[in-house]
């Protein structure tokens, strides 16, 4: 397993050690005591996986304290651009983004530690993403931000993607005040 680290502290992309063969593929996608040694919480206790058309776009979204949530996410089928904003006031990244892409091809991985707005968009039809979360997700404690707010710029790579109504009507990022 090879940890890439991004221009903001904590947030990794994990590249993990794919075995292949004439019978396929075989890859650890989770090992506790490896993510330990790596200094990784490890404490999952949700796992959740959605199905997406292409150009679906679901976030940013985040959940506040006490239930704010670390997240392992990866692709299972299909491809995403996937998105974290840094939501931590003390952080000198504060408001800042970093994108990468998840395939079933390459198998990356991306850790999101508690503190980050995240979202993605899918690049293809049918695809299957999945996510380990470190803490339950609570309806109260969910917050999100505008996926196309002009004061982060996030570049999605399309122009109209496919929103639910809770996406839609996200407060932007000006005036947001952090509650991490």
């Amino acid at each position: 397993m090879e940890i890439i680290e991004t221009k903001i502290e904590g947030l990794l992309i994990i590249k993990p050690q794919v075995f292949n063969d004439e019978r396929g593929y075989f890859f650890e996608s989770f090992n506790e005591d490896k993510f330990k040694d790596l200094g990784l919480a490890s404490a999952f206790v949700q796992d959740n996986e959605s199905k997406s058309q292409m150009n679906v776009l679901r976030g940013l979204h985040f959940q506040k304290p006490p239930f704010a949530q670390g997240k392992l996410v990866r692709v299972i089928k299909g491809s995403v651009l996937d998105v974290a904003v840094d939501l931590r006031p003390d952080s000198p990244t504060y408001g800042q983004w970093e994108a990468v892409e998840l395939t079933e091809e390459n198998k990356l991985m991306y850790w999101i530690p508690p503190g980050f707005a995240h979202g993605f968009v899918t690049l293809e039809d049918d695809t299957i993403f999945s996510y380990k979360c470190t803490n339950v997700y609570n309806k109260e404690s969910e917050g999100s931000i505008q996926w196309n707010d002009a004061d982060l710029c996030i570049d999605w790579k399309i122009e109209n993607p496919i929103l639910s109504e809770k996406d839609l009507v996200s407060p932007g990022f000006d005036g947001f005040v952090s509650p991490f």
